[in-house]
This record gives structure tokens, C-alpha cells and sequence, in this order.
């Protein structure tokens, strides 16, 4: 058979004088059926008695050959004037019921439903004037205007009438009653029933009338389609397979769905939404039986309805549906004139996963560590060592599961997993509700989903959570708004590039995407990026209590998990850091811990803003939360790796705080190397030991660079030879020293609320007050006393907790500390010291410092480092005993 072109238009004829049908619809339930009853006004658009449809391409190897069924009531002595009608009614399912007005007065009713797996079309004709003898049903089918019928049989093609249409004979019931009864098999669907009378008032007449609808057009009705459901949002497929879609769009007159082929340039078939019909309140939403031909689908608006001409190239737009769950057919982005589609929704149910055996970890959040990564970048690179197929995503990451237990490691989080524009990064995402097809190990969305549970699965079994960095408030479309892009309408963003996230609609997008993420991924928690955005208001203005940030805090769901506000933009590469209301369930990104720390190791920062970053941040966290609420962090994945913020420091890069310790960038002078060795051990040392969760930058542990470059997109895969080397292996045995060191002493580094003034004695330099405020000084000590009735056991030994005594000495010259008198039977160990060679420098049974003088320990800091000491019994067969001079 013919195949009809590549795309017809939607055609939608009204009179000029303006007098159209308005459908008012009745919806009731029936043995799981409903009916759609249409009655006449004079005001209004109309789906059916004017000529608005759908647009169609066919391929060569679909058939449209049909197989229509034709019944008509039988006559017997007397008229059965109910009895066709009765029986439609009773056996067919998924009723659509349609009433028209004709233009000779009368009226016609037509019933669609299915019946023994097939489409029925009752017609029944009653009313009309002047008796008419015979009536003949003239009709075609089509998925575009009527103009433009679908091919039929040729056996049932009728000789002089419109081409592709046939003539079938209605029955008189009784006097003035007319009724015939159409089948189409499934497959035929979706399609629309086109019609006129015919009325044969002799058969030798040559003047044969046309009765057409009171509008003076063919009588139209679906076929395969019905208004469908607005919840869910997005897909949902039934039990029958019918498929139903909805969209929220709050200010749009007129949808279009469209529905893709194999090929997806241009759709195979378009439906135009009817306001009346297909929308309820601000959800647009359709059923379609059978949609087995198509393979994606997505939205746009229709083009009459977009005011201003800027706006037609945007209309003719294909948008994704933020609701979809399985994403296909990914382009890049094309010249103005090209097809700009990105991804469109793939028609099949999700993929099914195995989660038996998982069970949520819910880790007390002062007891975590956390490792920040990149999905591809982490085991992209050939030194992997993982399976060629699975380097660069979810399941390569899980590969690696034994690098992060080396490491102490209970708690990955992952940049953002959306869907991206590849050439902005993951930061500039375009949907929300499954990962991008890039990780997973076919490069299409089944894998990367199941991959991704996969993943989820393989860390929880070995204690450890997944969290995942968001942003809701940067796009990949550039110059085109994000709320076209996700099917929303520009009255709900700010600026054309970002959401109004305090908006209802958009709260609740972002509010089903998170539910998403924890009920389908188990994901264990979220960091929110550009977190000030999320305060704002329509105009732009920060409120008091922002309703999503609100909601999301008190949410039955979302409350069990981990969130984590960060006001990090990565649009425009800044911190916009403000006063978050967090209803003591919000923690946040500590941008504060990376300023002062990293201004304090280079000799320029207070020793009281140290002092507050080690002891838990009260200044932003003393409001009802605590020390877990602070994530600490000395460098994240925009800005200087930790090998390059010792290495460089030139002007450009003021913003960075570093220091490159006498010399710019790569060097061979041992002296320099040895001077920056000991400020990463020093980095190290303060952003574990201090009070909060530390979060450790991926490639930071085997001196991954960017040779000086702050650009995100500068950053380097992860390159495995580098933990082989001498820095590799002792900058991961320290890290996996010092998170067991947290470990053990989660009374002290591990605790929920802020340390008793009582139990802590500050120290400066020369044994005198510490100068909080003054620039020159650069040496604080403290004691941390230990509660007197904790103790501590484990299988290899039993022992009173004690005491512990850190030093900080960020000059250039040594200093000469006194460790504060122990009690009885207890001594100090040194456990860490920044300025000692490796292995040395951090010893796991530590070594016990001798007095010099009796009742006096002395210690020499050198410049430039750290040291812990840890008070123990005074059992030299479980110490190494060394004498520090």
C-alpha cells in the first residue's frame, strides 16, 4: 500500500461565524468503564465535529490494510428499536459515548468501545426531518485532517465517492431511527472516524443529499484514543497495555503528543490534546490502546497558539517529558535551522531489578566519610584495570568498591547523574528522573539504570551509601528556557535559565523526582547544589521559610535521608552562601572550613577562625544541629586539587588561598618538595581530626593535577599507576590511618554535639593564652579531655580512653610545646607528626614520648607541621618506645 508523506499537518477548521461545538463531559464510573458524553453550545473548540487530528508517517513495512467488520440490526415483523443499541452498550468495554447535532436537525449518537479484542463503532441516526427512506454512512479513517485518509481495501473501497473512503448501508430500527455497527482490529489504532450521510430518497435519484453536523463538517470520533487519566504524571501503562500520558502545563492553549518510529527526525504520529476534553485543572492527559508501533514520544505546542514571532521556531520544538523514566534517542545539539532534540521518552515499562537482600544503611551522619567522585572520570582511564565495556560507569565505579574500603571510606557522593549536555558537563543537566545513558554499560537507558541499582546494591552490602549532588536550578539548553525544556511555562522560572523552585509545580517536580530517586535507586541521600537558589522567591527575593525547602525537611520520605544544602553555583563559579533554614534536619557543604584552613596552613588566617573549624563550626551549626550538620572539605571538583593548592599560587589564583611554598609550579628542589609534602599531610590532618564529616576529593589521595587549572573541565581521569607510586602509597595508608583513628575515637571525633569548654584547654605559643585575633600568630595546641567513664575495648586490647593533645605550627620555625601532666599509670604516644619522614610520621601503636625532666614532656614542633598525641597506660609491651630528643 501507498505510504503517506513524511508529516501532515494538524488542520483545525472553525465557521466563520464562530459557532463550534464545546464537548462538556460526564465522567461516571460503570464495571470499570466511563463515558464521555458531548453535548452542543456555541462557544468553544471541538475535537470531533470540527476537523482536528493527528499527524502520521508510515513506513513502507506497516500495513494499513484494513479489516472492518460491517453489522447492521436485524429486521424481523415489527422494529427493534433499542436492541442493537442495548447490546453494544452491555457487551463493550472502555465506553466513549459521542451526541451530535446535524444540520437538518436530527441527532446522532456514536458508542466507541472494544468488544473480543476489537474496536466497535456503534452509529445510530434518530430525529431527522422529512422520513428519510435510506441512509448510507459514507466514511474513511484517518490520522491527519480529513483530507487525508488512510488507504482501505480495495475490496471495500465504494466507486464514485472520496478517495480511500466506502459506503455502508444504516438500517432503519423503526420509523426514523437509522443505527450500523463498524469492527477495526486493534492494531489499527489510534486513528479518527471520519463521516457524512448519504440519503438515497430514490434509488433512480441523481440527488442524492448529504447530511453532515450542525457546523457543516463530517461527523468525527476516536478510535484507540480517550482522554485519559491526570495521575499519574508522565507514562503509566495498564493492564491492558493501553498507555496513558500526562503532562502539567499551566499556561499553554494546545498540546501536541508525538509519537516516533524507529526513526526519530521527524514523528510518525501526532495527536492534538482538546482542551476540553484532555485537560483537567493544569494536566493535560491522553490514553492511547495501542501504541506497539511507536518506540519514543515527547511534547510541543502547537504553533497558533505561541504568541510572538520568536517563539514559532520554539513551537515547532519537540520538549522531553520531565516525567519520563527511560529516556532514547539522545542527539547533540544542531545549527537553529536542524532538529534540536535531545532525548525523547521511550514507550516501554521500566526495567525490572532484583532489590532482595538490600536493606537502607540509615548511618548515623557523624559517622561518615565521604569520598566526592565523578561516575566516568573515576574508572575511564585504561589503568583501571576494569573490563573495557564497563570503564567509565556505574558498574565500573562498583568495581572499585575495595579502594574505598582501603580508604575507610562508608560513603560515596556522586556528581550529578542526570541527564547532561555532554560538551557543559553534569552540572548543566536537562531531565531529572533517571541517569544519563552515558554510565551505563550498553550506552542506553536499560543498562544504565539497572547498572545503577546494580551499584547501589554492591555498596550497600558493603556498609557503605550512595548520595548523589543535584541542581534544579542550571540547564543545558543555553538561550532556550528550562521550563520548555522539562514542559513547564515561563511564568515559573526566573530569568529563562532556572527554575522557580518555591513555585507549587515545580516544588512538586522536585519533590517526585527525589521520591523517585530513594524509592527506585535506594539512593541515601542528596546534596543540593547553588542551595540560595532555592530560597528565592518569584521575583527573585529570599524567604523567610521557603516552602520546598520546608517540604523536603518534613517530608515522610525524603526526611529519613541525608540532605545537604551547598552553595556552591556552578553556572557562575561562586558561593552564595547564606543563612539557610534548615528545621534542624538540613546539614550543609562548610565552604568556611576550606577558607580558613586553607588560610591558616599558608601562615595568613586566625587562630580563632581555626579554632571554630576544628571544633565543629558552632558559628553556623550552634542553632540545633550540631557538629554532624557541617561536611568539611579542603577541596571539591571546581577549583585546585589538593597536589596543585601547595603548587601554585599565582595572581590569577588569589581566589584559591594557596601557596605554592617558594616555587611556581613543577620543581626538582628538595627542599620545596618536602615543604609541600608536608602541607598536603597537614590538609589532611585538620580535615580529619576536626569535628563534622570530612569529605575527601576524588585523585586526592595519589596527587592528581590540573597543573594549576581551577576549571572543572581541566580536571583528569583517575589515574591509577599514581597509587603505586612512593606519594600514592603513603598518602593512602595515611588517609586509611586517620579514618581509623576516627573510628576509634568516636568519642572524641565522632561526637553529635559541640565539646564542653570544660574540656578543652587551648595553648599558644611559648605555654602562654592563645592570640585569637592576632595575624602574627601562627601556633595553637589543645587539650581534648576524654569523658572519665568511657572506655574502650577491643579484641587485641582493653584500655582506659585518654586524653589527646594536638598541636597546630603554621610558621616558619619550630616551637617548643610541654604535653600537659597524665594521671597515674597513663603516658603520652606520639601517633602523628607531619614533619617526620614516611613511614614514620603516623604510627598506628604510636610512639611513647620519655620525659626529658621528671614530671616535664617536652615536644619540638618543627615548622610547618602537625602533631597528635594520645594519653595511654603505661604498658610498654604494647607501644613502641622511642625517646624524643
Amino acid at each position: 500500500m501507498e505510504s503517506l508523506s513524511p508529516m501532515l499537518r494538524i488542520c483545525t477548521h472553525h465557521l466563520s461565524n464562530g459557532a463550534v461545538k464545546v464537548p462538556v463531559c460526564f465522567y461516571h464510573q460503570n464495571k470499570g468503564s466511563y463515558c464521555l458524553k458531548r453535548m452542543n453550545s456555541l462557544r468553544g473548540g471541538d475535537l470531533f465535529s470540527g476537523v482536528r487530528g493527528l499527524n502520521v508517517a508510515r513506513s513502507p513495512n506497516i500495513s494499513l490494510d484494513l479489516n472492518v467488520a460491517v453489522a447492521a440490526a436485524a429486521q424481523s415483523s415489527g422494529y427493534q428499536t433499542t436492541e442493537l443499541y442495548t447490546r453494544t452498550i452491555e457487551e463493550l468495554e472502555n465506553v466513549s459515548s459521542y451526541l451530535f447535532r446535524t444540520e437538518a436537525g436530527g441527532e446522532v449518537k456514536v458508542i466507541v468501545g472494544k468488544r473480543n479484542m476489537k474496536h466497535v463503532v456503534y452509529i445510530g441516526v434518530s430525529s431527522l426531518p422529512n422520513n428519510k427512506d435510506e441512509l448510507v454512512l459514507n466514511w474513511g479513517m484517518y490520522r491527519s485532517d480529513s483530507s487525508s485518509f488512510l488507504p482501505l481495501d480495495p475490496l471495500i473501497l465504494a466507486s464514485g465517492t472520496r478517495p480511500n473512503t466506502t459506503q455502508t448501508p444504516l438500517v432503519q430500527e423503526s420509523v426514523g431511527r437509522f443505527s450500523s455497527e463498524l469492527e477495526f482490529e486493534l492494531s489499527q489504532g489510534p486513528f479518527y472516524l471520519s463521516f457524512l450521510l448519504l440519503s438515497l430518497s430514490s434509488a433512480a435519484s441523481s440527488n442524492n443529499s448529504e447530511i453532515r453536523s450542525h457546523r457543516q463538517t463530517d461527523f468525527c470520533v476516536p478510535v484507540g484514543i480517550s482522554s485519559g487519566y491526570p495521575a499519574p504524571l508522565g507514562i503509566s501503562f495498564s493492564n491492558d497495555n493501553s498507555v496513558n500520558f500526562a503532562l502539567i502545563s499551566r499556561n499553554s492553549e494546545s498540546i501536541i503528543l508525538c509519537l516516533y518510529g524507529e526513526m526519530p527526525d521527524n514523528p510518525s504520529l501526532e495527536i492534538e490534546l482538546d482542551p476540553y476534553v484532555n485537560s483537567t485543572g493544569d494536566v493535560w492527559h491522553i490514553s492511547l490502546e495501542n501504541v506497539d508501533p511507536y518506540k519514543s514520544y515527547g511534547f510541543r505546542y502547537k504553533v497558533d497558539m505561541i504568541a510572538g514571532k520568536q517563539n514559532v521556531s520554539q513551537a515547532s520544538r519537540v520538549f522531553l517529558d520531565p516525567y519520563a523514566k527511560v529516556l532514547n534517542s539522545f542527539f547533540r545539539n544542531q545549527p537553529e535551522s536542524a532538529s534540536v532534540i535531545k532525548s525523547l521518552g521511550c514507550l516501554c515499562r521500566e526495567p525490572t531489578f532484583d532489590w532482595s537482600g538490600d536493606t537502607r544503611l540509615c548511618l548515623p551522619m557523624e559517622n561518615l566519610v565521604v569520598y566526592r567522585l565523578n561516575v566516568a572520570r573515576f574508572t575511564e582511564n585504561k589503568s583501571s584495570q576494569v573490563p573495557a565495556d564497563i570503564a567509565g560507569t556505574f558498574n565500573g565505579l562498583a568495581h572499585k568498591i575495595g579502594h574505598f574500603k582501603a580508604l575507610g571510606v562508608n560513603a560515596i557522593l556522586l556528581e550529578p547523574v542526570f541527564h547532561f549536555d555532554e560538551q557543559k558537563g553534569p552540572y548543566f543537566p536537562y531531565h531529572f528522573f533517571s541517569p544519563t545513558n552515558l554510565y551505563g554499560p550498553a550506552r542506553d537507558a536499560a543498562s544504565a539504570i539497572n547498572s545503577m541499582k546494580e551499584m547501589v546494591k554492591r555498596f550497600h552490602a558493603n556498609n557503605m551509601e550512595v548520595l548523589l549532588e543535584v541542581i534544579f536550578t542550571s540547564n543545558a539548553e543555553g538561550g532556550v528556557s528550562l521550563s520548555q525544556a522539562i514542559g513547564y511555562d515561563d511564568a515559573v522560572v526566573t530569568g529563562g535559565t532556572s527554575l522557580n523552585c518555591n513555585d507549587p509545580i515545580v516544588q512538586r517536580f522536585i519533590l517526585d523526582s527525589l521520591r523517585y530517586w530513594v524509592t527506585e535507586f535506594h539512593i541515601d541521600g542528596f546534596c543540593f547544589l547553588n542551595a540560595s537558589a532555592l530560597c528565592r522567591g518569584s521575583n527573585g527575593e529570599y524567604l523567610s521559610r521557603p516552602p520546598l525547602i520546608e517540604a523536603i525537611a518534613f517530608d515522610p520520605l525524603l526526611s529519613s535521608t541525608k540532605i545537604i544544602a551547598d552553595f556552591w553555583d556552578p553556572r557562575e563559579l561562586v558561593f552564595k552562601e547564606i543563612r539557610f533554614p534548615h528545621w534542624k534536619r538540613w546539614a550543609q557543604i562548610n565552604n568556611r572550613f576550606s577558607h580558613d584552613v586553607r588560610n591558616f596552613i599558608r601562615g595568613e588566617g586566625l587562630l580563632s577562625n581555626l579554632a571554630t573549624r576544628f571544633c565543629g563550626s558552632g558559628d553556623i551549626f550552634l542553632d540545633g544541629r550540631g557538629p554532624p550538620f557541617s561536611f568539611n572539605y579542603v577541596t571539591r571538583n571546581f577549583g585546585l586539587p589538593l597536589v596543585d593548592l601547595v603548587s601554585f599560587s599565582s595572581d590569577e589564583l588569589s581566589s584559591e588561598l594557596s601557596w605554592n611554598c617558594g616555587v611556581e609550579g613543577p620543581t626538582n628542589k628538595a627542599v620545596v618538595l618536602d615543604r609541600r609534602l608536608k602541607q598536603i599531610r597537614n590538609f589532611l590532618f585538620i580535615l580529619y581530626i576536626s569535628l563534622g564529616v570530612p569529605v575527601l576529593n576524588m585523585g586526592d589521595e595519589c596527587g592528581r593535577s590540573s597543573n594549576g587549572s581551577p576549571s572543572y573541565n581541566e580536571r583528569k581521569s583517575f589515574d591509577w599507576e599514581d597509587l603505586k607510586t612512593g606519594y600514592g602509597l603513603q598518602m593512602t595508608q595515611y588517609i586509611a590511618f586517620l579514618s581509623s583513628l576516627r573510628l576509634r575515637r568516636g568519642d572524641v571525633f565522632q561526637k553529635r554535639s559541640f565539646m564542653l569548654e570544660k574540656n578543652l584547654d587551648w595553648i599558644g605559643s611559648k605555654e602562654t593564652q592563645p592570640r585569637w585575633e592576632d595575624p602574627s600568630s601562627k601556633f595553637l595546641a589543645l587539650t581534648m579531655k576524654a569523658d572519665g567513664d568511657i572506655t574502650k575495648s577491643s579484641p587485641e586490647s582493653s584500655h582506659k580512653v585518654g586524653d589527646l593533645f594536638i598541636a597546630f605550627n603554621a610558621s616558619e620555625h619550630s616551637e617548643s610545646v610541654n604535653l600537659p601532666p597524665n594521671s597515674e599509670g597513663m603516658t603520652w604516644v606520639r601517633l602523628i607528626d607531619t614533619a617526620l619522614p614516611f613511614p614514620g610520621f603516623f604510627l598506628t601503636d604510636g610512639a611513647c614520648v620519655i620525659e626529658k625532666t621528671e614530671g616535664v614532656v617536652a615536644y619540638e614542633m618543627k615548622s610547618l607541621s602537625c602533631a597528635l598525641f594520645e594519653a595511654r597506660t603505661s604498658n610498654l609491651d604494647e607501644v613502641i618506645i622511642k625517646s624524643i630528643v
